[in-house]
């Protein structure tokens, strides 16, 4: 139920973010050799963060894409924690006991390996608060080797992290 509230609630709230001034970040999407893959830029909303990626040379295939808990992004990318889980769900769109506020749907990626996505993160901040992407860790967006199966608990079973970017405001 949460994925068809978050594509509604992505949709109502990026109407509304055109004329609103809302608080801003973003970040930059780095595989292991450091080489930049892609853009994302967050931005707030009433329900939560509106995520625009853009990929530019990200690897093709299946991929889950979440909110992880810590800001830093160091290969094997293990340093940015787990999922962002202020709420101290379990994982997964599936699991009934679930899901983690940086659990996101998967991504498809072509072969050209430019992808232009939005996600919406339902209960997330940038701004102060419980939720707030900037704790005092930090946050920042992951992409793994393979799919989420969206129900095995801590991470989808989504293999291991191939690109990273640390969420920075502005």
């Amino acid at each position: 139920m949460r994925l068809f509230s978050t594509v509604i609630a992505a949709v109502v709230v990026s109407g509304a973010l055109a004329t609103a001034q809302t608080p801003g970040a973003r970040a930059d999407i780095k595989d292991a050799q450091g080489q930049t893959i892609g853009h994302a830029t967050l931005t707030e909303g009433p329900l939560g963060v509106l995520l625009h990626v853009e990929l530019t040379g990200a690897p093709a295939g299946e991929h889950a894409f979440h909110v992880h808990a810590v800001g830093t992004c160091e290969p094997p990318f293990t340093s940015a924690g787990g999922h962002f889980n202020p709420t101290s769900h379990q994982h997964g769109f599936m699991n009934p006991q679930g899901l983690h506020v940086g659990d996101l749907p998967n991504l498809q990626v072509p072969d050209s390996g430019h992808l232009t996505f939005e996600r919406f993160v339902d209960h997330a901040t940038i701004g102060a608060g419980p939720n707030s992407l900037f704790d005092a860790d930090g946050s920042a967006l992951v992409m793994h080797s393979g799919a989420d199966d969206y129900k095995s608990d801590p991470a989808g079973n989504a293999g291991s992290r191939v690109a990273c970017g640390v969420i920075s405001k502005g």
